[in-house]
């Protein structure tokens, strides 16, 4: 049977109504993501109680790193579009991303700031970052190629991803947490790299659910050698090496780097303006600027959610009564919670958006983005809230939960609706750039959200005062921004050009 045979047989057999590819990167993605929470989720506890870094310098680097793992998919999304493909790109991020979480665990040594071991961690750190660059952006493109443009099914498969995504999530904090607290922090990020170990293996196994999609775009053109005597391929995988060595070099000046960051950031959204104008009919050109509109929101969300793992993560462990059926959970645990509200909302949002587009009542993208600010506002002034009411005494664990809560529906307007939107807006040659781009804007997010969390103060238990202030004018800021979002989300959506994607796709 001819391959192209094989993949209309595959193309036919579906779970639940999807392609069963999307379940092959639903996995593939939940280990990539229990290695990325589980280790976030100790990462900061790391800095402080093991390297015995001080918040300043913990807060820094901890963005810096969030943020490095978001502005590398812009270099592994063109690499991608222009050579490897998605599928290829995928695979060899994972390896660097399991490289550096084993490094992690070597490289434990005794607390403080030996510089043998620091450096393996900034070392280890890298190659995370790097793998990240790769697989990131890519597995995403993989989902959008497995459905039409126009197909009606592609928000809730981005729900249902966006589910696995979310049960690693769940699960890396518990387990890494667990180890990393209680046993000793290289079994913590050990387990890491043995969950990503698990979803290379799922995606090498079942690689024929991908219908042969995400294929390079000119193979010979990949196994043409170049100047080096190696093949284009491998020309690039061992320049990814040596970026590996270029960030160890310069993560340790962080601060420097979050703000070479923006500006990169800036210099990218420029040539995509540039490449729109310059090469695009009107119709792409009106979609690229909605999705650069959506992209632009993307740092003010990332930079309030994100808190999760630097301010709240250490507000959590000295300013909340943690003990629960007479046990003091760790800090690092309630990582997970964002997760378990996740899992069981993101079907009922799946269903939410699938009913109302039948009704046509569906709020548009920028809507739910308008959406997704008021409710990540309303979550720190609910937390606020409560440890006002607390007083003197230690914050409410409940108010915690529904931060987590309140987030989480912000979350779910926001992240799987932006990914499903990107695919759908970028043209075919640009998909992996822009894809890439939505995940730069998240790296300036990451790196804004240090700067919040710095500016949080790093008082001891019960003293709340400048956090409680941080919290209350931002939380305030993006229910105001999120209502100008809602405001002007009709004319953006005219931008879009839904009602014509079908009739182009036919063509």
């Amino acid at each position: 049977m001819a391959i192209s045979d094989m993949n209309a047989v595959e193309a036919g057999k579906t779970w639940l109504g999807h392609p069963r590819g999307l379940y092959l990167l639903f996995f593939a993605e939940m280990w990539e993501r229990f290695s990325y929470y589980g280790m976030r989720a100790i990462l900061i506890f790391y800095l402080t109680k093991h390297f015995l870094f001080g918040e300043d310098k913990a807060y820094l680097l901890y963005g810096a790193y969030t943020s490095l793992v978001y502005i590398t998919p812009v270099i592994g999304g063109y690499l991608a579009d222009r050579f490897l493909g998605p599928r290829k790109a995928v695979l060899v991020g994972g390896v660097f991303i399991a490289i550096g979480h084993f490094l992690i665990a070597i490289t434990e040594g005794p607390g403080g700031q030996d510089p043998l071991f620091l450096n393996g961690f900034y070392f280890a750190l890298a190659s995370i970052i790097v793998g990240t660059g790769f697989l990131k952006a890519n597995i995403s493109v993989l989902v959008g190629e497995l459905y039409a443009r126009d197909d009606h099914r592609r928000d809730p498969a981005f729900s249902i991803f966006y589910m696995g995504i979310n049960m690693g999530g769940m699960l890396g904090p518990i387990v890494c947490g667990l180890l990393g607290e209680l046993w000793g922090w290289s079994w913590g990020f050990g387990a890491a790299g043995v969950g990503m170990l698990a979803g290379l293996v799922m995606f090498v196994w079942l690689k024929p659910w991908l219908l042969g999609k995400g294929e390079p775009p000119a193979p010979q053109q990949l196994r043409a050698r170049t100047a080096t005597g190696l093949s284009q391929e491998w020309t690039i995988y061992l320049a990814a090496a040596l970026g590996v060595a270029a960030i160890w070099l310069v993560i340790r000046y962080a601060e420097l780097l979050g703000y070479a960051l923006l500006g990169f950031a800036a210099l990218t959204v420029v040539y995509i303006v540039w490449r729109t104008v310059g090469t695009l009919g009107r119709i792409d050109r009106d979609r690229m600027f909605a999705a650069l509109f959506l992209i632009a929101l993307n740092p003010l969300f990332w930079g309030l959610f994100e808190q999760t793992g630097s301010s709240l993560n250490i507000f959590t462990d000295r300013n909340v009564d943690r003990a629960m059926l007479g046990w003091e959970v760790p800090a690092s645990l309630f990582q997970s919670v964002n997760s378990v509200f996740i899992i069981l909302l993101a079907p009922l949002f799946a269903v939410l958006w699938t009913f109302l587009d039948k009704r046509r009542l569906e709020p548009s993208s920028p809507a739910k983005f308008g959406i997704g600010l008021v409710l990540c506002g309303a979550g720190f002034l609910v937390l606020v809230a409560g440890a006002a009411m607390a007083g003197e005494n230690l914050t409410p664990v409940i108010f915690v939960f529904l931060i987590y809560l309140l987030h989480t529906m912000a979350e779910l307007c926001f992240s799987p609706v932006g990914l499903s939107a990107m695919t759908r807006l970028s043209v075919s040659n640009m998909v992996g750039l822009v894809m890439g781009t939505w995940f730069l804007a998240m790296a300036a997010g990451n790196f804004i959200a240090g700067l919040i969390a710095r500016a949080t103060g790093s008082g001891e238990a019960g003293d709340v005062t400048q956090v409680l202030d941080v919290y209350s004018r931002i939380g305030w800021f993006a229910i105001v921004v999120g209502g100008l979002v809602l405001l002007v989300s009709p004319y953006i959506k005219r931008l879009m050009h839904l009602d014509l994607i079908g009739a182009e796709e036919k063509a």
